[in-house]
């Protein structure tokens, strides 16, 4: 059994994949825009226009599989509780990750050291996903 994150951007997806290449090395292993699905989508489910945004797409970054989708349900009420952990093994990747991920974003705790960690810090990129970016080896 395997449980990974499935981002929705709502029509931001590249953008937010071509910054994750940029900022943590993300790489894609599948895309598929709405234009290339077997069948339409019923009607009403993707704004006019949308052909060229992204039905579904998986991209790695480090070992972890992501997915996401340009999405058609965001009312911007959806679930906020939730954040990507990225474990760096050195502080100098944290600072590296951390400033890229924080680029546009918002620094919700400024990297530092911690009891637990060399290196932890939290922020909000543009796409306004949550990261904690956190050092495992001292």
């Amino acid at each position: 059994m395997n449980v990974q994150p499935y981002l929705m951007f709502n029509g931001r997806t590249e953008k937010a994949i071509d910054f994750y290449r940029k900022a943590v090395g993300a790489q894609v292993t599948a895309l598929m825009r709405f234009r290339d699905a077997p069948e339409p989508p019923p009607p009403g489910m993707i704004p006019d226009g949308w052909d060229d945004k992204i039905m579904h797409s998986s991209f790695k970054v480090g070992d972890a599989e992501l997915m996401a989708s340009d999405g058609c349900q965001s009312d911007g009420t959806g679930f906020a509780g939730i954040s990507l952990a990225l474990s760096v093994s050195s502080p100098e990747e944290a600072d590296t990750k951390f400033a890229a991920l924080s680029e546009g974003g918002e620094v919700t705790m400024p990297l530092a050291q911690t009891f637990f960690s060399p290196r932890f810090g939290t922020l909000t990129d543009r796409f306004g996903v949550s990261w904690m970016i956190v050092t495992c080896a001292v």
